[in-house]
């Protein structure tokens, strides 16, 4: 059992990096990825985790990028350090989030909900905030009474206090991570909110544009959406990834670590390691 996909609290997960190896390893994952948000903050932490437990560590990112409909995530898998580019894109990738986090901030004030971001940090011990950082603090200040609804009423797009997160561009986003050493892989397709009919020709200009693989597995998709992307990935040449967008037990009900769309195991076959001739071992990784 595999996953290439899975946060902590370097970002919006709910468990430190080396509780995530951890846990990964007592769920008797064979090979585990770290990709939070924006951020590779996590890596060194987790990786001394695997070399200890012995599970095969694919040190990675999910970055956000600009996209016109929906949502674009982009995995880079396998990354051997941090280069100039990817340090560049994060620092603005931060900034960006800070910016809409004030945003945030100013609406919840407009409403009656004072609140600062370090004292959202504070509670919920992170550097780096997003909207379930957001979503916890409601919930601990008797706002709302679960998470979900924190983004049903107040967070999510459409609601009062959504603001975008200015992503990053693709093109720079896809050099970011080849010249880390890392291989491009698009997250949740279906995210793009691209309809059936179109999404062939938007994913064939993708893999043209240097993206490599396609997480046509993941919770958010049917069994039956899963097959076709599955299919549309390797007619287009990539190879298929498969994750659960895991980010703490109990955070969401769909999602468990080393299980995939229609809650199926993640298996061998969605893991490529000829790609990453350089795992496991970590000896030269600068992150």
């Amino acid at each position: 059992m595999i996953d290439l996909h899975s946060h902590s609290t370097a970002s919006d997960g709910t468990s430190s990096p080396a509780e995530a190896a951890r846990y990964a390893a007592e769920k008797g994952l064979s090979v585990w990825a770290l990709t939070d948000h924006d951020t590779v903050a996590g890596l060194p932490e987790a990786a001394a985790v695997c070399r200890e437990t012995g599970v095969v560590f694919v040190p990675g990112i999910e970055i956000t990028v600009h996209w016109p409909t929906g949502e674009m995530h982009l995995l880079g898998h396998g990354l051997t350090h941090c280069s100039p580019e990817l340090t560049a894109l994060i620092a603005v990738l931060k900034k960006n989030r800070d910016e809409r986090n004030c945003i945030i901030i100013e609406k919840m004030a407009e409403d009656g909900v004072q609140v600062t971001a370090d004292e959202i940090k504070a509670f919920c011990g992170v550097e780096q905030l997003g909207r379930p950082h957001f979503a916890d603090y409601l919930v601990h200040k008797g706002v709302v009474k679960k998470r979900q609804q924190a983004f049903d009423n107040y967070l999510s797009q459409g609601r009062p206090w959504y603001a975008m997160h200015q992503g990053a561009d693709l093109d720079a986003a896809i050099a970011a991570i080849l010249t880390s050493g890392g291989v491009p892989v698009l997250a949740h397709p279906l995210s793009l909110y691209v309809s059936w009919g179109k999404i062939e020709g938007v994913l064939a200009d993708l893999v043209a544009r240097g993206i490599q693989g396609m997480e046509a597995w993941h919770p958010g998709a049917r069994v039956g959406e899963a097959i076709r992307l599955e299919e549309l990935a390797h007619k287009l040449g990539c190879f298929v990834t498969a994750g659960s967008d895991f980010h703490g037990a109990g955070v969401r009900a769909d999602r468990h670590l080393g299980r995939t769309s229609g809650d199926k195991k993640i298996d061998d076959r969605f893991w490529h390691d000829e790609l990453f001739p350089h795992l496991p071992h970590f000896a030269d990784c600068r992150w």
